[in-house]
């Protein structure tokens, strides 16, 4: 692996580096997704756009967190979070355009990604490589959209 494909892989895999925080890199991660899924709302007109960013980061994310992980030698290191990005992405993606709505599909998307129900824990520990990084928070992004659909649904706006 040359050096700029090791530091491009690394800064994505680490999602501009928010990966390197000292506690709960996936929470920052999460974090680290917002301000971008803002801006391309806001830009696109509409949050459905996410879920096509969600697809196109997903290959070049399975690159990353893949090159990632070969050069530390850990699978899944906590410091890798573009899968937290992807996941993110698709929870907001349904998610209303306000601050609860938000909100909802953070904590959605980060209780599932931390609990790892089945099959989200099943796929984390089965799937290896990059795939294996990114299937089980996309799972858990479309686990969190179904959440903040259903409370749509159930409370309407918010």
């Amino acid at each position: 692996m040359n050096k700029i494909s090791s530091l491009v892989s690394s800064f994505i895999a680490l999602w501009f580096w928010s990966g390197k925080m000292p506690k709960a890199p996936g929470t920052w991660g999460s974090l680290a997704a917002l301000p971008f899924a803002w801006g391309l709302t806001a830009y696109f007109g509409s949050s459905h756009v996410l879920l096509l960013s969600a697809a196109i980061l997903l290959p070049i994310g399975v690159w990353a967190s893949n090159l990632h992980s070969k050069k530390i030698g850990k699978h899944d290191a906590g410091e890798i979070v573009v899968d937290e990005v992807v996941g993110q992405w698709i929870a907001l993606s349904v998610a209303p355009y306000s601050l609860l709505g938000w909100c909802a599909a953070f904590l959605f998307f980060r209780f599932f990604d931390i609990l790892k129900p089945w099959p989200i824990g099943w796929i984390d520990k089965r799937v290896s490589d990059g795939w294996g990084i990114m299937l089980d928070d996309i799972i858990a992004g479309l686990f969190a959209a179904l959440c903040v659909l259903g409370l749509w649904f159930f409370v309407g706006d918010f």
